[in-house]
């Protein structure tokens, strides 16, 4: 099943950038397709290898931070070609 996942990490610290510039980094070598925003990135593929992927990447990027937040937002279907109305 085709998922649209929409992720936001937000280190609860005082150095914030550099987690967050290193996880849209793992994000971006994974064999999912990858959109970002200033907001928050997607990440777009089958449920299972995708949730399975996020659990490590969210492991480790935990293990990196002081403390920290994901929101992550689930839809059932591929929205990567979603294009927003001009």
């Amino acid at each position: 099943m085709k998922v649209s996942v929409e992720i936001t990490l937000t280190p609860l610290q005082e150095e914030y950038e550099t987690p967050i510039k290193n996880f849209i980094r793992v994000l971006r070598d994974s064999p999912f397709i990858v959109k970002e925003n200033p907001l928050s990135t997607q990440v777009y593929g089958e449920l299972t290898p995708l949730m399975e992927f996020l659990t490590q990447a969210i492991d480790s990027t935990f293990d990196s931070i002081a403390a920290g937040m994901i929101h992550l937002k689930i839809v059932k279907s591929d929205r990567s070609s979603y294009q927003p109305f001009d």
